[in-house]
């Protein structure tokens, strides 16, 4: 397993995507409001977020594919969340709880290979981990549980879905384009794709 030797990079970078993804997060909340409203007619309100709650999972598994050292991806989600709190989030403190879980559900997908293996399948664990936990943790906080089952599954459907082709497929071309591009160089997808060794 990797170690969790941090170097100030490091940090630079789960500070930059933590920031860079607050503001995604945020305006995403707004975007869910009005998916709801449009869904509530219909009886079909509480899956209003579903569509589009892979975004939330982004900043952990981003980090974490690019970094690809344990820690940096709940750090990353946790600074995302805090964040988005405190500019405004309409949910409140309990959005840093939800980025805490989150986080944890993206290590585990990377912590299955002991942070050896990153590649589609790794990212693609990492985002299903992820959509189990905060769902669970949903449950609890959105009541899903008086809901009509049907409904509970076909949301839950609907955002592992989401999950694996936004935080996954779409997270991991972002990444991978970035590094091509050798704008990550001195990270460890950067040197995947441009032989480049690393400064001391």
């Amino acid at each position: 397993m990797k170690k969790m030797d941090w170097k100030l990079k490091d940090i630079l970078m789960v500070g930059l995507v933590g920031v860079l993804f607050s503001f995604l997060y945020l305006g995403m909340v707004y975007v869910g409001t009005g998916l709801t409203a449009a869904l509530t007619p219909f009886g079909l309100g509480p899956l209003g977020y579903e569509p589009i709650y892979g975004i939330w999972y982004m900043a952990g598994i981003f980090a974490l594919y690019v970094i690809q050292k344990p820690g940096v991806g709940i750090v990353a989600e946790m600074l995302a969340s805090l964040l988005e709190v405190l500019m405004g989030n309409m949910f409140g403190p309990r959005v840093f709880i939800t980025g805490a879980v989150q986080g944890f559900g993206s290590e585990l997908g990377f912590a299955v290979f002991r942070y050896q293996r990153y590649d589609m399948r790794s990212v693609l664990l990492s985002c299903l981990f992820t959509t189990i936990f905060s769902f669970l943790w949903n449950i609890y906080t959105s009541s899903y549980w008086a809901l009509q089952l049907w409904l509970v599954l076909l949301m839950l459907a609907v955002r592992i879905v989401s999950g694996l082709i936004i935080s996954g497929v779409i997270t991991k071309a972002l990444a991978d384009g970035l590094a091509k591009s050798g704008v990550l160089k001195g990270y460890a997808l950067g040197r995947k794709y441009n032989n480049f060794d690393e400064a001391v």
